[in-house]
C-alpha cells in the first residue's frame, strides 16, 4: 500500500470562523463538500468538520484520513496485517474511502482520488 499523505481531521462548532483562520494559516482555500448532514472543508492538510452532535460524535473516533494511491490495495494491506475493515469502500466526492480499525485500537480513513466510475484492473 502506497500512502501518500495524512489529513489532519478537525471537528468545529464554527465552520465558518475556522476557514477564515485555516485559510489564512495555510495560505490556501478551501475545497468544500458535503457529506451526510456534515459541511465539511478541506484546508491544505486539514480537514474541518461541522454538523449534528450525533455526526460528529461519529467522525471525532477517527483519529486522521490517510491518503493511499488505491483503497483496494489499502484493503488488502490493511486486512493481511489485522486491522478489522468497518466500512467501506464506497465512493466519497473525490474519490474511495474506508474506514478500518486497528488492532491498537485506533480508527483511520483510508481514501484515494480514483473516481467511482474509473475502469478497474
Amino acid at each position: 500500500m502506497e500512502i501518500l499523505g495524512t489529513t489532519l481531521r478537525i471537528c468545529v462548532d464554527d465552520l465558518e470562523t475556522s476557514v477564515v483562520f485555516y485559510e489564512r494559516l495555510t495560505g490556501s482555500s478551501a475545497l468544500r463538500f458535503e457529506r451526510g448532514g456534515v459541511s465539511v472543508a478541506a484546508v491544505g492538510c486539514f480537514l474541518l468538520m461541522s454538523g449534528p452532535a450525533s455526526e460528529i460524535d461519529v467522525l471525532r473516533k477517527v483519529t486522521a484520513t490517510i491518503a493511499v494511491k488505491d483503497v483496494d490495495e489499502a484493503l488488502v494491506a490493511l486486512t493481511e496485517v489485522g486491522a478489522q475493515v468497518l466500512a467501506g469502500p464506497v465512493p466519497t466526492p473525490v474519490g474511495r474511502n474506508l474506514i478500518a480499525l486497528h488492532p491498537d485500537g485506533s480508527i483511520f480513513e483510508y481514501v484515494d482520488r480514483k473516481a467511482v466510475h474509473e475502469p478497474q484492473p
